[in-house]
């Protein structure tokens, strides 16, 4: 009923709203850096701006923020009003997820997920009591063959799954990007079996690889003329600040709507505050200047990437393997010869932390928490110092267990 508190005219007496004359906040002054000009501009929020961001606000966010994010994936993805799908804000892309798994996913159900795959997902899902189903990747992304063998030699006796789990840009923990030719053959199968694709995207705007990216899910299916199928999941946790909490998913009406009930009953709302902060930002760059912002992101994670491959070039060739990133903030890697040992995780939690370098070993990935010799590292913090000498750590943690084992 809170909507119908806008109606001109209308007196309230709904909301147990606090006050605002109470709160202790009465102005909110802060600087931003221009993309295009590269100097930090004094911005603060009007009196308007400032109550919105004190106070209750919709479930769903607050609706001119809302609005920008239709001009969004207009901007970005091709997608217009009126196509019967509609836009949420949430507390980050994560609550999202969690939202739409428990609006769709029933206990014992089956999901596709991407294997390895992001290991807060794989929580998700293991709370939603799903049973997962590893598709298989590689430096391609998703292998769309290995999806089509699991659909097309399921047990008859069994319903199929009702979603996919994949992150198609810099998957998190891999860092590849997937295909074109994988991302139609999988949009192709979620039409002949009928399931949903999760599309989570938090990298999107951290792409540094080739140019003429391949499009989004969200915006292909609509080329694909059938849309319906994707919900997509977005951030500023990567562009703007990880701390505001504040993220958008894009999808059908009624599956959001279940989610936005979800919120009503959980968290009530994303921060306000932390919403009115985001806009004032983006409105102030305008779409243009969003992109610009996120191309120097982008620049930024790039030169990251290569500081950190070519301390892996000095410390790890020929100890270890690994694709180089074309977007995101993480290297996936792979050990050899452990003499035949193909499991990193107790090198990662004992002899690598006694040398004093952190990692997460990749079991931590694998929806079934599978063995596997793999090992992420992020490369988003470090200084170029400190990536060579956890690198230099890390060979002689290799190199030690090499010569324990005598290989």
């Amino acid at each position: 009923m809170f909507p119908l508190e806008n109606r001109p005219g209308l007196i309230s007496l709904l909301a147990g709203k606090p006050n605002a004359e109470t709160f202790p906040i009465t102005s909110l002054q802060f600087t931003m850096r221009d993309p295009a000009a590269g100097e930090d501009v004094k911005m603060e929020l009007t009196p308007d701006e400032l109550q919105h961001g004190l106070q209750y606000t919709p479930t769903n966010g607050l609706p001119e923020l809302r609005e920008w994010v239709f001009g969004l994936q207009e901007f970005q993805h091709n997608r217009y009003k009126g196509e019967g799908w509609t836009v949420s804000v949430g507390a980050g892309s994560q609550d999202l997820i969690f939202k739409a798994a428990s609006a769709l996913l029933n206990p014992g159900d089956a999901v596709l997920v991407e294997a390895p795959a992001y290991a807060g997902t794989i929580a998700i899902l293991g709370l939603v009591g799903c049973e997962h189903i590893e598709v298989e990747t590689d430096t391609h992304g998703i292998q769309s063959s290995s999806l089509r063998s699991i659909l097309e030699n399921w047990p008859k006796s069994k319903s199929k799954p009702k979603v996919l789990y994949t992150v198609p840009y810099g998957c998190n923990p891999a860092g590849t990007t997937a295909t074109l030719d994988r991302r139609l053959e999988v949009l192709k199968l979620s039409r002949e079996h009928d399931f949903l694709i999760f599309e989570d995207d938090p990298y999107y705007n951290l792409y540094f690889g080739p140019p003429n990216r391949p499009p989004s899910y969200f915006a292909l299916e609509r080329s694909q003329s059938e849309v319906g199928r994707v919900v997509r999941f977005d951030s500023f946790s990567k562009i703007l600040s990880s701390g505001i909490r504040v993220g958008f998913a894009s999808g059908p009406e009624s599956i959001l709507q279940a989610m936005d009930q979800h919120s009503t009953v959980t968290n009530l709302q994303p921060s306000s505050l932390g919403q009115a902060l985001a806009l004032k930002v983006v409105k102030a760059w305008g779409y243009e200047g969003f992109a610009s912002h996120t191309a120097n992101v982008a620049a930024f994670y790039r030169a990251k990437r290569d500081v950190f491959e070519a301390a892996m070039q000095r410390h790890l060739a020929g100890l270890a393997e690994w694709a180089t990133p074309e977007a995101g903030m993480f290297f996936w890697y792979v050990f050899k010869l452990l003499g035949g040992d193909d499991d990193s995780a107790s090198l990662i939690r004992t002899k690598a932390l006694e040398h004093g370098v952190l990692a997460l070993p990749g079991t931590v990935f694998y929806p079934n928490g599978r063995t596997t010799a793999f090992v992420r590292a992020s490369f988003s913090t470090l200084s170029p110092e400190q990536v060579d000498e956890a690198l230099r750590r890390l060979r002689e943690v290799i190199l030690d267990e090499r010569k324990t084992r005598g290989v």
